[in-house]
């Protein structure tokens, strides 16, 4: 597995501090961001999922704990829109440059208003996908949200 992405290459460029990690990943998973918690050691909240989204169909990227839901309505709030919606997979993939299980916030290929569910500033380190099936790069969420110059919001669906 290749450790130098176009998201590690990213992170480097703006001299963000950052560990790579790889893991057995599991294309059955029904849910890849809690398949990459568990094969970590890590919890849940620690581990983030990497979401591409349409907000008044225009394209965004969504980054919240792997054990939460997106609320769309939340989400099209956080970039001043009336509507959200999932990107189809295909979709995603084009846009970013990324497979599906493997999309990073860091290196697409087009950029696009990011967002990070604000819950994730409370932990010192998190993990966000490196660009790969496998590869999870950890590093500061205040880092994170600088290099992709994201703004912090309340992304998830109240339980």
């Amino acid at each position: 597995m290749a450790k130098a992405t176009r998201a590690t290459q990213m992170l480097a460029k703006h001299a963000v501090t950052f560990t790579v990690h790889t893991y057995a990943y599991d294309p059955d998973a029904q849910r890849t961001g809690l398949q990459a918690a568990e094969a970590l050691g890590e919890h849940p909240s620690r581990v983030l999922k990497t979401l591409m989204a349409e907000v008044d169909g225009k394209p965004v990227c969504a980054i919240v704990p792997s054990d939460a839901e997106v609320s769309m309505k939340k989400l099209a709030a956080a970039f001043g829109g009336k509507s959200a919606q999932m990107m189809k997979p295909a979709d995603a993939e084009r846009l970013t440059g990324y497979k599906v299980g493997g999309i990073s916030p860091f290196g697409q290929m087009r950029k696009v208003p990011v967002a990070l569910e604000t819950s994730a500033l409370a932990h010192d380190l998190v993990f966000i996908n490196g660009g790969q099936r496998g590869l999870q790069v950890r590093l500061s969420p205040h880092d994170a949200m600088a290099a992709l110059d994201a703004v912090s919001a309340a992304l998830i669906a109240d339980a």
